[in-house]
């Protein structure tokens, strides 16, 4: 796992209050994630569906998801989360503003 996957994954281990080692590979963040998921649209769906709003997991996809996946509702949502952060990671890399002078706090 990269440097930027690691991070991504701590990341998202914080966001979705999980607890997970430092290198995992895409399908070990991707199983833990889903596990999360699972527990939360057992216990807390709107949880859930806050945290996937927060994370910025377009609506369109999650109803998608939802309505055509053949794989269970949480590895597709966890895919759906995992994709979408690496989405976000990249864009802020090819974005990357300097600090503009004089905005400190």
């Amino acid at each position: 796992m990269d440097k930027s996957n690691n991070k991504l994954s701590q990341k998202i281990a914080q966001d979705l209050d999980m607890d997970i080692s430092e290198t995992l590979s895409d399908e070990e963040m991707i199983k833990h994630i889903s596990y999360r998921v699972e527990q939360m649209m057992k216990g807390d769906p709107d949880l859930l569906m806050s945290y996937l709003y927060r994370l910025d997991v377009e609506e369109e996809n999650i109803k998608a998801a939802m309505e055509t996946s053949i794989t269970p509702a949480h590895i597709t949502f966890a895919n759906l989360i995992w994709e979408r952060q690496k989405q976000r990671m990249e864009t802020k890399k090819k974005y990357k503003q300097d600090p503009i002078e004089g905005w400190e706090l």
